[in-house]
């Protein structure tokens, strides 16, 4: 009884803690940051116009949104992101802009929150449990995570699609998983090269049910979007063009390292990124092709998130937060293995430290190449624990007082 009366208080104390730092970092966004000038606008107007019955791909009603409700930064001529995604920010619409931002964030790092307790729970130990409070104020200074608030991205989003992804794998529900992960194309670039690798996984494992999830998945966003408007996919590749064209060399991928190597000429650069591409999502398909049953579904991801990222044609620091499944998993087994929290916590100071550098730098020379090194910090780490697990199992369960 007194047992189950400390696990109560615990309980309510954790909650405590993270409903402070959620109101915390919600003041001080509505206190000090320009919300017209966020990511966070294009969701918005997209729901908004969805709810008054106008079509956000249509470029006369899109930049007459942007006038009737005060949006001064004007970068697209229409929503910049699969349509079937506007959907989604309907209920947004019914709020004003700053009250729908402040009430995004909140959900954003509810979920987050959620995401890292249900992740912990699979060690099922109270060593693992007292992590959640950690690892959620580490979060705060991770540098993709504070872009993610800050601009007001989805990063929660494509966490709760892939967390939910891995969760349905464990069940046994492959089709389910399968649709699910389909979802995350509504962030196109970062979203192909995850179902591609995913799709290299399933087809290892013989796992025809969780590709038929994914390409019924994938069809009904392609029906929705026809309904809203038939000619959305020409449009959107037309946007997405645009956005691509004016962000060349600044991110933290192989295309961005190859434009520079090349100065910028063409077909150099795109030889070069195109052929490093291909390696990187050839060799990250190659061990997942290789180990179908000697990784579980959360392993499997934490290869493909950075190796995705890395190849994919576009990306920003702030689309490495969900990073944030292979940081848990990363962090629960030093604990696991050392029986220890200095390992962990010493991995997360670094991870804050170098993150909060690149966004540093991002913010002087509105460049997002140092970002490449959270990947890089979250791939090693990963590759060697994976690697100490085979050769070295963990066999005893974690005690620490």
């Amino acid at each position: 009884m007194k047992k189950t009366i400390q696990q109560q208080a615990g309980t309510v104390a954790a909650l405590l803690l993270i409903a402070g730092m959620i109101f915390l970092r919600v003041r001080i966004s509505y206190a000090g940051f320009d919300v017209g000038s966020s990511n966070f606008t294009f969701f918005w107007l997209a729901g908004r116009m969805e709810l008054e019955g106008q079509n956000p791909y249509d470029p006369t009603q899109y930049l007459a949104g942007h006038e009737t409700y005060g949006i001064k930064w004007q970068p697209n001529r229409i929503f910049p992101y699969p349509l079937p995604l506007a959907l989604l920010f309907i209920p947004f619409g019914y709020l004003s802009l700053i009250n729908a931002y402040l009430c995004f964030q909140v959900l954003s790092l509810v979920i987050m929150a959620a995401s890292i307790h249900v992740l912990l729970g699979g060690w099922h130990t109270g060593a693992h449990r007292r992590l959640l409070i950690p690892l959620f104020a580490s979060f705060f200074f991770f540098g993709p995570m504070y872009l993610t608030l800050h601009t007001g991205s989805i990063g929660a989003f494509a966490i709760l699609t892939i967390l939910g992804t891995i969760k349905l794998l464990e069940k046994q529900k492959s089709l389910a998983a399968g649709f699910l992960l389909s979802l995350i194309i509504l962030k196109p670039p970062q979203g192909l090269t995850i179902l591609l690798l995913a799709g290299v996984w399933f087809l290892a494992r013989r796992d025809w049910q969780a590709i038929l999830g994914m390409i019924l998945g994938g069809l009904s966003l392609l029906i929705i979007g026809l309904v809203q408007d038939p000619w959305w996919v020409v449009k959107f590749r037309g946007a997405s063009e645009a956005v691509m064209d004016r962000t060349l060399g600044v991110h933290s991928n192989v295309w961005a390292f190859s434009y520079l190597a090349c100065k910028g000429a063409s077909p150099c650069s795109t030889l070069l990124g195109g052929t490093l591409a291909l390696v990187l999502l050839g060799l990250a398909g190659l061990f997942l092709w290789k180990n179908p049953a000697k990784v579980t579904a959360w392993e499997a991801f934490n290869v493909i998130l950075p190796a995705a990222f890395v190849s994919t044609v576009y990306l920003w620091a702030y689309d490495q937060v969900t990073y944030i499944i292979p940081i848990v998993w990363i962090t629960g087994i030093l604990v696991e293995r050392t029986k220890s929290y200095l390992p962990a916590f010493l991995f997360l100071i670094i991870l804050d430290l170098y993150s909060l550098f690149a966004l540093l730098q991002q913010a002087s020379t509105d460049k997002d190449l140092w970002s490449l090194g959270t990947t890089l910090i979250v791939v090693g780490v990963s590759f060697g624990l994976l690697y100490l697990n085979r050769k070295r199992p963990i066999h005893s369960g974690v005690v620490i007082p």
